[in-house]
């Protein structure tokens, strides 16, 4: 079986395909193993998988517990709007807390579940070919390999989801992102405190946490693209930039962006969501079978709910690949379709301008409770109801 990526994505499913006894391989085109960006929220129904993987160990060495989330300030002023307590409260209700961490420290923590030897780098995929039985792989070297699956984990930019349907490339939202690391020294108190704090304003929005064991700062900030179209989490952008965007904010937000010395910086994309994940024995999973904006924070944890659904199918119709990947998509996309549109509808709501609107916003997070609110998401056990014939994934794995 073949994995095309080596993300978290592409190792997640190596690594549940391993665990349930799948021989598997992992084709990552770049030379090393190495997650750019920079933080990312594990939230507890991303947690509940990586414990079964047997890594929640590694990940609370690295990661940071959230005692609050979700708290809203006010651009203008810094005004907390909501907050919502997580913590002990969030493992009462969902089994697990919500965490954050550096997107390089959740890939280690997954690759860790997939054997060395089940790596294959520097091996980038250009064409797929159909057999009567399985898939010919060619690469870019002209070397090539057969599989009797194919999983493409290869991002908004698949070149798998070529042989399975895909139309058309994603297109620019009008949006661009920076991303920024403070060293704990560096940066004002208030940023250093174990929350998730997001700061509306217009046409902007910015979320800042603590990772690497509170040793960063992790700065996320949304707003217009203007005439920036490049989309690489690799590409360099201006600080100066970014805090021109930001400019005129709370002064707490402005020492937080006065201590980055440097940042990303890319557009973000979109798609609509796609008609079909699989082709007979072909399947997308993570960004290539739907790419999100990072509002919901849910693009990892989409990615390791495929992985882990994937895996069930596959052992549960061993004798038939195609038909346990029709049974994939059919039970994952009409979740991760809601999760993808979700996300999209709160570029809108966190971005409105000073006025009625943004007032009624603002006054409804008095009546919120996003803990209870994101249940559907955090409660969410992707293989409850699924049986196995050789194994239990459901469980824990430490």
């Amino acid at each position: 079986m073949a994995v095309v990526g080596g993300g978290i994505g592409g190792l997640a499913a190596a690594a549940f395909l391993h665990r349930a006894g799948i021989d598997v391989t992992v084709y990552e085109q770049a030379k090393e193993l190495a997650e750019v960006g920079a933080g990312l929220v594990v939230s507890p129904n991303a947690v509940r998988l990586l414990r079964r993987l047997g890594q929640f160990g590694r990940l609370r060495e690295r990661a940071v517990a959230l005692r609050v989330g979700w708290e809203f300030r006010r651009w203008a002023d810094g005004r907390v709007l909501f907050s919502q307590e997580l913590g002990d409260e969030c493992e009462r209700r969902y089994g697990e807390q919500c965490y954050v961490t550096h997107r390089a420290d959740l890939l280690d923590v997954v690759r860790a579940a997939v054997p060395e030897s089940a790596l294959r780098l520097n091996s980038r995929v250009v064409e797929l070919e159909r057999l009567p039985r399985g898939v010919e792989i060619t690469f870019a070297d002209g070397s090539q390999a057969v599989a009797d699956v194919v999983i493409g984990a290869d991002g908004v930019h698949t070149t798998v989801g070529r042989f399975v349907g895909q139309t058309g490339p994603p297109r620019f939202s009008g949006m661009c992102a920076y991303r920024c690391l403070v060293p704990a020294h560096r940066a004002p108190a208030f940023a250093l405190r174990p929350v998730q704090t997001l700061w509306l304003g217009p046409e902007r929005h910015l979320v800042h946490y603590p990772i690497s064991g509170g040793a960063l700062v992790n700065i996320v900030a949304f707003g217009p693209a203007h005439d920036w179209t490049t989309e690489s989490w690799s590409t360099e952008g201006r600080v100066e930039d970014l805090r021109a965007e930001f400019g005129g904010w709370a002064a707490e937000l402005t020492a937080l962006l006065a201590a980055a010395d440097r940042t990303g910086q890319w557009a973000l994309l979109d798609r609509d969501p796609l008609p079909r994940w699989t082709n007979g024995p072909i399947a997308l999973i993570g960004d290539a079978a739907h790419p999100m904006f990072p509002f919901y924070a849910q693009g990892a944890a989409q990615a390791l709910e495929d992985a882990a659904v994937l895996a069930h199918c596959l052992v549960d119709q061993p004798a038939d690949p195609s038909a346990a990947l029709e049974r994939y998509e059919k039970i994952r996309r009409p979740r991760a379709t809601r999760v993808q549109q979700a996300s999209r509808g709160r570029a809108e709501t966190n971005h409105l301008p000073d006025g009625p609107a943004q007032q009624a916003r603002d006054e409804s997070f008095a009546k919120e409770d996003p803990l209870t609110h994101n249940g559907w998401i955090y409660g969410h056990d992707p293989v409850i109801g699924l049986t196995s014939n050789d194994h239990d994934m459901r469980g824990v794995g430490e």
